[in-house]
Parts: C-alpha cells; structure tokens; sequence
C-alpha cells in the first residue's frame, strides 16, 4: 500500500484524515481498536494543524519492520507558528487554546512512537507510529 497525503485546511479535512486513517489502518489489517486509536489520533492531531496553523498536511504511510511487521506511521506538518514550549505542550492539561489540553499527550498515549519537532515562526512537525498486534 502506497503514502496518501491529506490536505488539511478546514474542519471538513478533520473527518477526512480521520475516515480516511481508519480506513488504510483496516486495509492493513489492524484490529478494530487500533484502528480507533490512529483514527482518533489523527483527528486530534490534524485538528491542532488548522486550529494553530490553518493549513499543513497529514501523510499516511504504511511501513515494516526489517523482520516484515507492519505499522501506520503518520505525519503532520504545517508552517504555523511552532510550539515555543514543547515540554509544557507535552502535559497534560496545558492549553494555549480553550481546549481541555488532551490533544498532544493523550494522542502519545494511543501510539507507540511519538516524535514532535517544532521551531517557532517555522512550523511543527508530529510523527507518530502504531505498530499492528
């Protein structure tokens, strides 16, 4: 299975990174709870694209092992602002928005590797991967 990259711009490409994560997490063969888990991740974090950036992009790629296990590694990258504080950013109940200040770490919480790199007037860039059971 090939990368697919979503534009994310507005609330609508929300449900389309979400639909479209559950749907290539299927075809992989992840079990159903896996595949909420990267659908909600991807909601969360292409969310936090449009909310602090307007515009970035979401890309879906299918990856394995050396050994032949298979994973979904998504990344979400935008030109907003960056993230002056990536720790603070990192825990929970910390929000520069009116959120809860879930988004970030309750999405680390749902994969099993999580990579943030941001610079601030430059952009952010979230990597995370799920391995399948």
């Amino acid at each position: 299975m090939e990368s697919k990259t979503i534009a994310l711009e507005d609330a609508q490409d929300i449900v389309v990174a979400r639909n479209q994560v559950r749907s290539i997490a299927a075809a992989l063969g992840f079990r159903a709870i896996d595949q909420t888990r990267l659908a909600t991740v991807a909601s969360e974090l292409a969310r936090n694209v449009i909310k602090y950036a307007q515009r970035g992009r979401l890309i879906a790629q299918p990856t394995e092992s050396a050994e032949g296990r298979q994973a979904l590694r998504l990344i979400f990258e935008d030109r907003g602002p960056g993230i002056p504080d990536i720790a603070a950013a990192m825990s929970d109940g910390f929000s520069t928005g009116r959120g809860l200040g879930f988004g970030l770490p309750g999405s680390r919480r749902l994969v099993d590797e999580f990579k943030i790199e941001s610079e601030v007037g430059r952009g952010t860039r979230v990597t995370v991967l799920r391995w399948k059971a």
